[in-house]
């Protein structure tokens, strides 16, 4: 019996390729994904840092912590026990992520100091041409699939300030800490009142001689409620978690049903916003002891315009006497003042608690089908495909790219569900014959429009200014619902919104000769799917194995 020559079965994989640029909780998540679910492929994850981490590996300013109950802050399947604090420190955070590469034997396929420094399309090959740059010079990695885990919170954005280079006193950003800067005593200028600024102030707060906070805008700051209180966790409660996973279990499910409970207050109108609100304004009142200081920082936009920072030791460190808050843009710096409209302030250092560059487009030249860089496509808007896919850009994906879900829960549960998305596609390329996927534009203009569309009665769409927007207003950074209607969005890919190629032409070639992979394999029972009842268990279970057979001529000889 012959087919052809065929020698393989339905569904047998083809080696695969894939490229990951940045080791922080996106690439070591898809390490980890394909190391356990998939065989037969080659991953190399450059990171441009000498440690895995990303921005947990980068952050070391004074406060720097995770802004989500640090519980559940981990990989869902992966708790960590002994974490200090509701918020964590980055150096729990970051050594969480070393423990998890090194527990899960994941350094065999990163590459520290190596940086990802262009990428383009090679159409005739179906193939992503990656340059890589490392001490020894610069390397060519050719790859089936292109996936960019580099995330929007590594590159610093310094406040565009006239005079800010004159300034005679050191100039630090929150991201770039200088642990040699010595504050004690100093008259210190903290720029920005995002989370970065939140968190630095009580340790400038202590040290400094005096502070002065320049926030832009009003801020909304929570000091308890809604999964907000500050704890800092005793060795008991610290030796219950580690000796009793149900009790660990059973505290990060309640914290996360707080969090997921909190998502009506996103909606403009409901009960929930107004409460949330109200619950907030009385905190902030309560907690300001200067009422001049309280009005200026209480906003008078939705709670959750902007993002939701925890804030009892901010607040607190407000209302020291050495601590004064400006609300304005500065519009000056000189060698030893910021000037704003209405006065001149004297400070010996400034403090950067200005962010990141969140606008999306990528800082290395990505190019995709017909030469489109990846940058000009979204000069104006980014526009991706259900946060995860772009169009004129094949057999490549993203990890919490434009409209993912931010804000209430841990980013890695969007980390895990859009990891798992790509899956589908890697698998199938491997067992179907499939050269490209590639969105349609169509698709990406029909989700733009239903995206843009909600965000109208979203407090997203008020009148505040957040990085969740780009510059003409419309929002970019979060999903039109809630993270468990993004979980149920990306359950099972719409390759109907993908335009697909074929290896060969053939759609149909990957049916092979004929012979299934459960007659393949040995010691597999052919005639597993004949039961008593209906237990549940899916009758396509062999298709979900990792153990896949490439060959079967012995079995037509």
């Amino acid at each position: 019996m012959h087919f052809s020559g065929n020698t393989r079965p339905i569904h047998a994989n083809r080696h695969l390729r894939v490229v990951c640029i940045g080791a922080g909780p996106s690439g070591i998540y898809l390490a980890y994904k394909l190391k356990t679910c998939l065989v037969d492929f080659t991953l190399d994850v450059y990171e441009k840092n000498p440690e895995v981490g990303g921005t947990w590996f980068e952050n070391r300013y004074p406060g720097c912590a995770c802004d989500i109950p640090a519980h559940n802050y981990t990989y869902s399947f992966e708790p960590k026990p002994d974490f200090s604090a509701t918020y964590a420190a980055a150096g729990e955070i970051q050594q969480y992520f070393k423990s998890f590469v090194d527990r899960h034997d994941l350094r065999r396929y990163i590459h520290c100091d190596h940086s990802v420094v262009g990428a383009h399309w090679d159409e005739q090959s179906a193939e992503w041409v990656v340059q890589v740059q490392y001490t020894g010079g610069v390397l060519i990695r050719r790859c089936d699939f292109l996936i960019n885990g580099s995330g929007i919170l590594n590159s610093p954005r310094w406040p565009d300030i006239p005079g800010l280079r004159l300034f005679n006193g050191a100039v630090i950003h929150t991201a770039l800490w200088d642990e040699r800067v010595d504050l004690t005593g100093k008259r210190v200028g903290l720029i920005g009142m995002g989370s970065s600024g939140v968190q630095i102030l009580p340790y400038l707060q202590e040290k400094a001689a005096h502070v002065t906070v320049f926030a832009r805008s009003p801020t909304w700051l929570l000091s308890s409620g809604g999964g907000m209180e500050y704890h800092e966790f005793s060795e008991e409660e610290r030796k219950t978690f580690r000796d009793s996973p149900h009790a660990l279990r059973e505290f990060r499910q309640t914290t996360e049903r707080g969090l997921h409970a909190l998502f009506p207050a996103l909606i403009q109108g409901t009960k929930t916003q107004r409460d949330l609100c109200y619950l907030a304004r009385e905190q902030m009142e309560g907690s300001i002891k200067d009422e001049a200081v309280a009005s200026k920082l209480i906003p008078n936009f939705p709670l959750g315009c902007r993002r939701i920072t925890p804030g009892a030791q901010c607040l607190r460190a407000l209302n020291a006497p050495n601590v004064s808050l400006v609300i304005g843009n500065i519009t000056a710096v000189d060698q030893h003042h910021c000037t704003t409209a209405e006065h001149e302030y004297k400070a010996d250092v400034l403090v950067c608690a200005t962010g990141f560059e969140t606008s999306y487009c990528p800082r290395l030249p990505i190019v995709g089908r017909s030469c489109t860089l990846l940058a000009e496509q979204w000069m104006h808007e980014p526009r991706s495909y259900l946060g995860v896919a772009v169009n004129n850009f094949p057999n490549y994906f993203t990890f919490l790219g434009p409209n993912s879900p931010f804000g209430l829960t841990s980013a890695l549960f969007t980390i895990e569900l859009q990891g798992s998305y790509m899956l589908h596609f890697l698998n199938r390329w491997q067992k179907e014959g499939i050269r490209t996927y590639d969105p349609t534009a169509h698709a990406v203009d029909d989700f733009i429009a239903h995206k843009d569309l909600f965000m109208q009665g979203s407090v997203w769409g008020s009148s505040c200014h957040s990085w969740y927007k780009n510059k003409s207003g419309k929002v970019i950074a979060q999903w039109p619902g809630s993270s468990l209607h993004y979980m149920e969005a990306l359950a099972q890919p719409r390759y109907e919104d993908f335009h697909i190629t074929y290896s060969g032409g053939n759609r149909f070639a990957y049916l092979g000769n004929g012979i299934s992979q459960t007659e393949a394999k040995e010691d597999v029972d052919s005639a597993y799917y004949i039961r008593d009842e209906d237990d549940g268990e899916s009758i396509f279970r062999g298709l979900l194995s990792n153990v896949n057979i490439k060959d079967t001529r012995h079995m037509l000889e």
